[in-house]
């Protein structure tokens, strides 16, 4: 960044050197030709008025000498006939009654004109002055063109611009420094928020970028928590199948216990094999590897089929499961509608005491659908309602492992609803239940 800042600084300093130039060229060439005519005109009315000129001029025009160097006096009289050059034999000369600057001169009293010669490369100026007998007096003068200015002067024009780039290098150096050293501070301190960027314009930015750093390190501590209990959580099922196969495998158990071992090694593979799938789910729906494809489906037929099969493990746990329900038609992914009232129930199921029941509504309200889980469970205490949603938390750890809970229903039941831009709230209290909407 700070080698593109000073490539770009150096390219609008040789532009602006170069544009300068060019203007101040121009600009002064156009002063130094209206100080050629100023001159030229005041030396043309200054011999015009000179009598001992004038008289010699008339008398002994061929004897006449001038000592001015780099003027031409032309005489010419009325009938555009050369009587007196100072630079060319006037024998050689034509007729210049056609010449612009005597007509004008004849006609007005005055007249002037700037000729170009390309042979010498330089611009010719003409001052013609009427007098007094019906003759007319020319001067002239030649002046460099401008290009051969330009030509005169670019080896001068060469060197200041090296030294000016030279000098525009080092302070561009020196301000690219002071320019980044803000922006350089505040990447450096993007953890200090009470640090506010000098440049106004990079507040949004800066807001951004350290929003997205926070995010960075949350996600990262999140997928560091995650594997740490992802080990845990499956080193646990695993050292018991380990521990109950080498007691067996040694025979240190006699038959009943090899029967109890046996139904323990069972168990924690199921649990281990439920853990496996919901940790697979919840990477998918993470990265997008889940087919999100959204049609329209009614949430009652979905809802009623889930009843059927979670009927039976309600019953295991002596759990009474009711089921209201209403034609709800909305669009959603068919497969993780089933996901989410599948989880919400089991939750709501796994964490009830004996006797309990589960209630599941399904109805549309002011056009939205809304999906309602009420149990009269063990509740979740107020400081822990707003971690049920954390992967692996468990408000009953002894509770979930007995009853198979992996800790991920509800992190799984918070993905689907945020894919669905869905809102969730929990109502619950210690001891008499817990009840979770969802609106669509």
């Amino acid at each position: 960044m700070k080698k593109k800042i000073n490539q770009r600084l150096m390219e609008i300093t040789i532009l602006a050197i170069v544009m300068t130039t060019i203007c101040m060229t121009f600009v002064y060439y156009g002063i130094y030709q209206n100080q050629v005519k100023k001159d030229l005109q005041m030396m043309g009315k200054t011999l015009s008025s000179t009598k001992s000129f004038y008289q010699e001029l008339q008398n002994q025009p061929s004897s006449l000498k001038l000592g001015i160097n780099n003027l031409r006096i032309t005489w010419i009289d009325a009938d555009g006939t050369v009587l007196y050059d100072n630079d060319i034999d006037i024998g050689d000369m034509e007729n210049h009654s056609d010449r612009p600057e005597v007509q004008e001169a004849l006609a007005s009293g005055e007249g002037e004109i700037v000729r170009n010669s390309h042979t010498m490369n330089q611009k010719n100026f003409y001052y013609a002055l009427l007098q007094s007998d019906g003759t007319v007096l020319r001067v002239a003068t030649g002046a460099r063109s401008i290009l051969n200015v330009f030509m005169n002067s670019f080896p001068m024009i060469i060197m200041v611009l090296f030294v000016v780039v030279l000098i525009c290098t080092v302070l561009a150096h020196f301000l690219t420094k002071q320019l980044l050293l803000p922006i350089k501070n505040v990447v450096e301190n993007l953890d200090d928020t009470t640090q506010i960027p000098e440049y106004k314009e990079l507040v949004p930015l800066v807001h951004t970028i350290r929003s997205q750093h926070e995010n960075i390190l949350m996600s990262a501590k999140v997928r560091q928590d995650f594997t740490a209990n992802v080990s845990h959580e499956l080193k646990t099922p695993l050292t018991a199948i380990s521990g109950y196969a080498e007691m067996i495998e040694n025979k240190m158990v006699d038959e009943n216990q090899t029967i109890h071992f046996s139904q323990e090694i069972k168990r924690n593979s199921n649990r281990l094999l439920v853990l496996i799938d919901d940790i697979i789910r919840l990477s998918e729906i993470d990265n997008g590897e889940s087919n999100f494809v959204t049609k329209e489906v009614d949430l009652d037929r979905i809802a009623r089929v889930c009843m059927k099969e979670l009927k039976v493990q309600a019953d295991k746990r002596d759990v009474t499961i009711t089921y209201h329900g209403s034609k709800c038609v909305l669009m959603a992914n068919p497969t993780m509608m089933r996901e989410l009232i599948q989880n919400l129930c089991e939750n709501a199921i796994r964490y009830n005491n004996s006797g309990g029941y589960v209630e599941v509504t399904i109805k549309e309200e002011q056009g939205q659908g809304l999906l309602i889980v009420k149990d009269n469970g063990i509740g979740i205490p107020k400081d822990q309602q707003e971690r049920v949603f954390e992967r692996f938390y468990r408000v009953d750890k002894s509770r979930s492992k007995r009853t198979g809970g992996t800790g991920l229903g509800l992190a799984i039941v918070k993905h689907i609803v945020e894919l669905h831009d869905a809102k969730l709230s929990l109502i619950s209290e210690l001891g008499k239940g817990t009840e979770i909407r969802i609106e669509f």
